[in-house]
């Protein structure tokens, strides 16, 4: 059988796919919006999103109410996921209860110096920027990885996100023994430039082609650290960035409001304000260079149909599925990757 002659029906006659399809689907429930909790931050990253455009401008709404209400309004409209976000959420840790009490499923983005109360029962993304001197020279804050490590030791709430920059590709070695030394999980985001930047850690062919060594790599000698797949690492190390590969879902490129993100997906401001020409989920990062985790953990899972033209190609987006949801919620636990080969993107319909 050609790979032009599957049906998907064939594909999901497979034993081992169809029990993985079934185990995801489970999930398509999920809509996510996001939200910027604080316009404070304890340090100060080289190339942070945040700080770029105005999103740090928009005064504070630290009203419980307020926000209780926002996120009944926000159940209402459908949304079953929220992603905590901003400069550091830590900071308002009232505000992000408050967001778990109305909606239990969802994830804060953290630097992880301040922690965050336990009974906020949901995933924790810990930023990791290379080793602790390099998160000195870009982030300009000592001892990172060793704080982190020593505030959430034992929390299965957090995984921590490690940013490969041209500069820190050979650190994620030394960062993901320690990590499986202390039992603690990883997974892996690529710096995705903001808009008008152009400094030393923005990617170029050749260290995209090293940093998708690496990965590959600890993929292999850590499966039980490292929560990715290899089609997560052909995804966001490819010289194309998301929007070309896959056509970003989000309504700053997307102008459909009919289905999908494009209707249901907001991005609110400290203020509890949004703008929808602006709304992704990493907002002021230049479109053309994003390959940022969190945006594929939408724009490729949007793609299914794209992918269900063979069983190889499906096995791929079911493994970097299966991946977003070990990474984003918590409690769910990612199985065997079926698809150990390095599959191309389908081309776009």
């Amino acid at each position: 059988m050609s790979e032009q002659e599957y049906k998907f029906s064939d594909i999901i006659a497979v034993p081992a796919i169809r029990e993985r399809f079934e185990k995801v689907r489970k999930y398509f429930f999920l809509r996510e919006s996001t939200y910027d909790m604080s316009n404070r931050c304890n340090i100060r990253c080289e190339g942070c999103y945040y700080f770029q455009g105005d999103k740090h401008l928009f005064e504070e709404n630290l009203n419980v109410s307020d926000w209780q209400q926002h996120m009944r309004a926000e159940k209402e409209r459908g949304i079953t996921f929220v992603v905590l976000a901003g400069a550091e959420p830590s900071f308002v840790p009232d505000l992000c209860k408050t967001c778990y009490d109305e909606i239990p499923l969802g994830c804060i983005a953290s630097n992880g110096i301040k922690v965050l109360p336990r009974e906020i029962d949901y995933r924790i993304h810990l930023s990791v920027w290379g080793n602790d001197e390099t998160s000195l020279e870009i982030r300009k804050a000592k001892g990172m990885l060793k704080r982190q490590m020593e505030n959430y030791h034992g929390d299965t709430r957090a995984i921590w996100v490690y940013t490969f920059t041209p500069v820190n590709i050979d650190e994620a070695r030394e960062v993901t023994k320690k990590l499986a030394a202390n039992n603690q999980q990883i997974t892996f985001n690529m710096f995705s430039a903001p808009v008008g930047y152009d400094g030393h850690l923005k990617h170029t062919p050749e260290t995209l082609a090293r940093t998708r060594l690496v990965m590959t790599e600890l993929l292999q000698d850590y499966p039980e650290t490292v929560i990715y797949s290899p089609y997560n690492i052909m995804a966001h190390t490819h010289e194309q960035g998301l929007h070309d590969l896959f056509s970003c879902s989000y309504p700053r490129m997307n102008p459909s409001t009919d289905i999908g993100l494009g209707r249901s997906f907001r991005q609110y401001r400290t203020d509890l304000q949004w703008d929808r020409a602006a709304a992704c989920c990493v907002p002021d990062t230049d479109c053309d260079d994003c390959r940022h985790y969190a945006a594929g953990s939408a724009v490729v899972t949007a793609r299914m149909y794209r992918h269900a033209t063979t069983p190889r190609h499906f096995s791929a987006w079911l493994d970097y599925v299966d991946t977003y949801l070990a990474v984003w919620v918590k409690g769910y636990e990612k199985g065997k990757n079926l698809c150990s080969e390095m599959v191309e993107p389908p081309e776009q319909c």
